[in-house]
C-alpha cells in the first residue's frame, strides 16, 4: 500500500495534529516531562496562532480523554450554549430571519474552547497555564509562519474587513496584510493572554487555584466584560446582509463552566469507538459503524465501487438518523441505545440496496415521526438563483471555514483527541482589545423549538466536531479525529474501516483515497443539501466514478489530493506508539520518539 510517509513508530511519546508546529509544541512538552493534558493543551493553544482562519481563542472544542491513572475516558465538552437572549422568538419574530446567520454577532454562542483546555489542565495536567501558554504567546508576539492559506482566506474577505469590519481590517489588514511564508504576529493575543496570566498569578502559587483565576478572568473578568461591550456597542453587517447586535452577555459567560461527560460507545469488530454525546454529529459515526457491521467489508476493496457505495448509503441513514433525533441530551431525549442497537440497525441495513438512495430516510423510533428538512434543497435553487460565489464571500463574509485537530500520547499511556475549531478570524468583526473573534456556531440551530436541534436559550447547537477514541479489551488503543465540518464523520469510518478490516496501519489509511457525500442538510448557513451527491477523490479514478455513477449516485470527482485531514496515533500491547497525520496540503504531521 503507497503512503506519502512512513507511519511513526515511538515509545516515549507522540503527537499528530493538522500543523507541523503544533505537532513539534506537543512533543516538547512531553520531552520536558509534560504529560499527554499538557501537551495537548500547549499544542491547542499554538494551534489558535498557526492556524486562525480555523480555530480561535473564542471558539469551541470538545475533547476525549483517556485517564492512565484511572483507566477511564471522559468527554470535556467544550461546546458553549445559546445566550439567554437568543430565542426563536428573538431571531424569527423579531428581527425576522429564518436561518441564524453563519457570520456575525447574532450566532456568538458562549465560548467554550479556553474553558475546555483549562480545566483538562487543571484536572488531569501536570503544567502551571503559563508554561502551557508560553508557546502560544512566544509566537504571538515574535511572529510565526504563515501558510497560504491562511493570507488567501484574508483576501478574500478583505472588502469586507475595509468596508464593514472596521476592527478586522485593523487587526489582520496592516502593513498590506500578512504574505505567505512569512512571519505574522499577534501582539494583541498575546496581551491577552499575558493579562490573564498576570490575574492567574495574583491567586498566589498553587497551580490548580491560578487555572482557576484564570478562568474567572475569561469567563467573569477582563475578557467576558471586553465581549459584553462588543456585542452591546456594535451593530454589524452578517450572512443575512443586514446588520445585527451580538445577544452574548457578561452574565452568560459567569453561568457557563464546560461539562465533563461520560463518552458513548459502539463496539466494531472487537474494537470500542468512543464519541461524544448527540450534543455532537459524532454517534453518526457510530450508527454508520453499526449499520457497516453487518457486511463483509473486509471482503471489499477500500478503493473499489463496492466499498464507497455501500459506505456511503450507510452515512446517508446514520446522518439521517442525526437530521431527526441529534440535539442536546440536556434539553432532548435522544433514543441513543435504541440506535446503537442490533435490533434497529438490522433494519436499517435492510434499506441499502445495489442503487443509491436519493431521500432522507431516518428510522422510526419508538414510535417517534422523525423530523425531516424538506427545504435544503429548496435553499440551494435559492442560492444560486441569488449568484451566490465569490461578490457574497467578500461582502457578506461568507467564506469556507474548517477546523483543526490534535491527537496525543505520552509515556504513562494517557491519551488526548481533540477537536478545536469556531472563533475564525472571518466569522465576526476582531474584539480590538482582544485580539480574535467570537465564534459562529449559533448558525446550527434551527428556529423550531420543537425540534431536537431546535434553538433554546442555554442550549447546546448541535456541532459537527467530533474527536474519536477507541479501546481494545478496554485499554485505550488510538486517539483520532480530523477537521472537515460535515465530512469528519465520514472520512473516520473510512479510515477506521481499513484498519480493522483491512489491517492498514494509520498512514496507509489516511493516504488512501477517500471519499463524501453531500446528501443531508448541512450543519452550516444556508443549510443547503445535494440529494444523491458523491464526491471521489480523483485517485479513485475514472471506473469507480463510472460504476458510481451507474449505480444512480451524482458522484463526480475531486482532486487526487482534496479528501481528508485525518490523524492518529495508537499504542499496542507491545508497548509501541504508532502515529500517523495527513498529507494533504502539506500542513499535517505526527511526531514522536
Amino acid at each position: 500500500m503507497f503512503t506519502t510517509r512512513p507511519e511513526i513508530a515511538a515509545t516515549f511519546g507522540a503527537v499528530g495534529s493538522t500543523h507541523w508546529i503544533a505537532s513539534q509544541v506537543g512533543m516538547a512538552v512531553l520531552e520536558r516531562g509534560g504529560n499527554a493534558f499538557d501537551a495537548a493543551a500547549a499544542a491547542g493553544f499554538t494551534l489558535q496562532v498557526a492556524e486562525p482562519h480555523l480555530n480561535g481563542p473564542l471558539g469551541d472544542c470538545p475533547i476525549i480523554i483517556h485517564d492512565a491513572r484511572t483507566g477511564t475516558q471522559k468527554v470535556i465538552c467544550g461546546q458553549g450554549v445559546a445566550p439567554a437572549g437568543l430565542s426563536v422568538a428573538k431571531v424569527k419574530g423579531e428581527l425576522g430571519l429564518d436561518l441564524i446567520p453563519g457570520t456575525g454577532l447574532l450566532a456568538a454562542m458562549v465560548p467554550g474552547a479556553f474553558d475546555a483546555w483549562a480545566t483538562m489542565l487543571r484536572d488531569w495536567g501536570t503544567w502551571t497555564l503559563a508554561d502551557v501558554l508560553s508557546f502560544a504567546i512566544g509566537y504571538a508576539e515574535r511572529g510565526i509562519h504563515y501558510v497560504p492559506r491562511i493570507c488567501a482566506t484574508i483576501q478574500t474577505v478583505k472588502p469586507l474587513f475595509e468596508d464593514e469590519w472596521k476592527t478586522s481590517a485593523a487587526l489582520w489588514l496592516r502593513d498590506g496584510g500578512p504574505k505567505p511564508g512569512a512571519l505574522w504576529a499577534n501582539p494583541t493575543l498575546a496581551a491577552t493572554y499575558i493579562r490573564v496570566l498576570k490575574e492567574a498569578a495574583a491567586a498566589g502559587s498553587d497551580r490548580v487555584a491560578q487555572i482557576d483565576a484564570a478562568r474567572r478572568a475569561w469567563y467573569e473578568g477582563f475578557v467576558a466584560e471586553a465581549i459584553d461591550r462588543f456585542c452591546r456597542e456594535n451593530e454589524v453587517l452578517d450572512a443575512s446582509g443586514r446588520r445585527h447586535r451580538g445577544v452574548l452577555t457578561g452574565d452568560d459567560m459567569a453561568r457557563w463552566r464546560a461539562p465533563v461527560e461520560a463518552p458513548l460507545a459502539y463496539n466494531y469488530r472487537g474494537t470500542t469507538l468512543l464519541k461524544c454525546g448527540p450534543w455532537s454529529q459524532g454517534p453518526g459515526m457510530l450508527q454508520t459503524m453499526a449499520i457497516l457491521a453487518g457486511f463483509d467489508i473486509a471482503a471489499m476493496d477500500t478503493t473499489g465501487d463496492e466499498f464507497v457505495h455501500t459506505v456511503i448509503e450507510a452515512m446517508k441513514l446514520g446522518f439521517a438518523d442525526r437530521e431527526a433525533f441529534y440535539g442536546d441530551p440536556d434539553f432532548v431525549d435522544v433514543p441513543m441505545e435504541t440506535l446503537l442497537s442490533e435490533a434497529y440497525n438490522i433494519e436499517r441495513r435492510k434499506l441499502i440496496g445495489s442503487q443509491a438512495s436519493m431521500e432522507l430516510r431516518p428510522g422510526s423510533v419508538n414510535g417517534r415521526t422523525p423530523w425531516v428538512d424538506h427545504e435544503a434543497e429548496k435553499r440551494l435553487a435559492m442560492l444560486g438563483a441569488a449568484g451566490a460565489g465569490e461578490p457574497t464571500v467578500s461582502r457578506l463574509g461568507v467564506s469556507g471555514a474548517d477546523t483543526c485537530h490534535v491527537d496525543v500520547i505520552d509515556c504513562w499511556g494517557n491519551m488526548v483527541s481533540a477537536t478545536p475549531s469556531g472563533g475564525w478570524l472571518q466569522s465576526s468583526p476582531a474584539i480590538p482589545e482582544l485580539g480574535f473573534a467570537l465564534g459562529t456556531r449559533g448558525q446550527m440551530f434551527w428556529l423550531d423549538e420543537s425540534l431536537p436541534n431546535g434553538l433554546k436559550p442555554g442550549k447546546r447547537p448541535r456541532t459537527t466536531l467530533s474527536p474519536g477514541m477507541a479501546l481494545r479489551d478496554g485499554k485505550p488503543w488510538m486517539a483520532f479525529g480530523t477537521p472537515g465540518g460535515e465530512q469528519q464523520d465520514q472520512w473516520q469510518p473510512i479510515m477506521i474501516a481499513r484498519m480493522l478490516d483491512h489491517g492498514l496501519n494509520i498512514q496507509q489509511a489516511i493516504d488512501a483515497p477517500a471519499f463524501h457525500s453531500e446528501h443531508w442538510p448541512s450543519s452550516f448557513w444556508p443549510r443547503t443539501a445535494r440529494p444523491g451527491k458523491a464526491v471521489l477523490e480523483g485517485r479513485l479514478g475514472q471506473g469507480v466514478l463510472d460504476a458510481m455513477l451507474a449505480r444512480g449516485h451524482k458522484a463526480e470527482l475531486g482532486g487526487d489530493w482534496s479528501e481528508g485531514r485525518l490523524s492518529a496515533v495508537r499504542q499496542e500491547p507491545d508497548g509501541q506508539i504508532f502515529a500517523g497525520a495527513n498529507p494533504r496540503g502539506m500542513q499535517g504531521y505526527a511526531v514522536g520518539r
